[in-house]
């Protein structure tokens, strides 16, 4: 099978850009989006909207555990990762979503209960450990409940940049393995880095060429906004905008979004004949962009020239 790098993302990598990630030169990635029942991850939306710009393929999520021993905290906290994720992200059924049972008071009764309400609720499970933390958890056990196993154990120490091809001498013997996490410093970029180790591990992402987008919400991500205050500046997705006031209308119906690329999440489409007042434009993804300031603080972008320069619309 062909090995792919899978990266997984929390608020430390809030960062990165869409160039660092394709510097990193995975395909996928698996994103925490919250932790006990009182944590969210705030960037959870940006980084699959760059991940997604920068060529990533397929994305899963994630929960770190603090049930410990607890099966009704268990429950509680699954109820807590699916509703989050539904309220960030469109989901498809039999999406990957994956619980990080890395404390030591953990039990396998709780990690079972976590995973029972998650496929219940019509998404596939995995389960995140690591190699030294197995003897606590009956893996036998887990195993029915689980359609992803993912481990982690670094051949290199902690911190020490990792490449793209770890040593498969220090590969953790274990069962069920889908996925080897070997770095948490992947080309020096601070970064977790894992390697596909069987086909499930990557059917899994986005079953059946599903596709996962952000919703739109009311402080959305990327949010970009312009470092400068410039007649020219370039915002947090590397597009260079120039300030420019005028009226666009709407030659036929267009998507409204949350950021100037295709991929960006959606926040409306508008019907033909609307008109949209703008100040600035970008070229970005092989079309021209505009920037629609909106009554809360945030902007909308809309393409409205294709490649060659032919407008959707008019302008005055």
């Amino acid at each position: 099978m062909a090995r792919e790098i899978i990266v997984d993302l929390a608020s430390y990598q809030a960062d990165l850009s869409v160039a660092d990630y394709k510097a990193l030169g995975a395909t996928k990635a698996i994103v925490k989006v919250t932790e006990s029942t009182n944590y969210t991850n705030p960037y959870a939306n940006r980084e699959v909207n760059r991940a997604a710009e920068a060529g990533y393929n397929g994305f899963a999520f994630y929960h770190f555990a603090k049930f410990g021993g607890s099966v009704s905290q268990a429950v509680a906290e699954a109820s807590y990762f699916i509703k989050q994720t539904k309220a960030k992200f469109n989901l498809s059924p039999g999406t990957l979503m994956i619980l990080d049972a890395e404390e030591t008071n953990q039990t396998t009764d709780a990690v079972i209960a976590f995973l029972d309400v998650v496929r219940k609720a019509g998404f596939h499970t995995g389960f995140y450990t690591y190699k030294y933390m197995l003897p606590q958890f009956n893996l036998e056990a887990i195993k029915p409940h689980m359609d992803f196993f993912w481990l982690a154990a670094y051949p290199l120490a902690n911190g020490a940049a990792a490449d793209r091809n770890p040593d498969f001498n220090y590969f953790p013997s274990a069962n069920y393995v889908d996925l080897w996490q070997y770095t948490d410093n992947l080309l020096g970029y601070k970064v977790d880095g894992s390697i596909s180790v069987t086909d499930n591990a990557l059917k899994l992402f986005n079953p059946s060429g599903a596709k996962v987008e952000s919703k739109p919400i009311a402080t959305p991500a990327p949010s970009p906004k312009p470092v400068t205050t410039h007649a020219t500046w370039t915002d947090d997705l590397s597009v260079k905008w120039t300030a420019e006031k005028g009226t666009f209308t709407l030659g036929s119906a267009i998507n409204l979004r949350w950021g100037a690329t295709t991929t960006s999440g959606l926040i409306a489409t508008l019907p033909k004949g609307a008109e949209v007042e703008y100040d600035a434009w970008a070229k970005s993804g092989g079309y021209t962009w505009v920037r629609q300031p909106r009554g809360d603080g945030t902007y909308g972008y809309m393409a409205v020239r294709d490649a060659q320069g032919n407008p959707f619309g008019t302008f005055k």
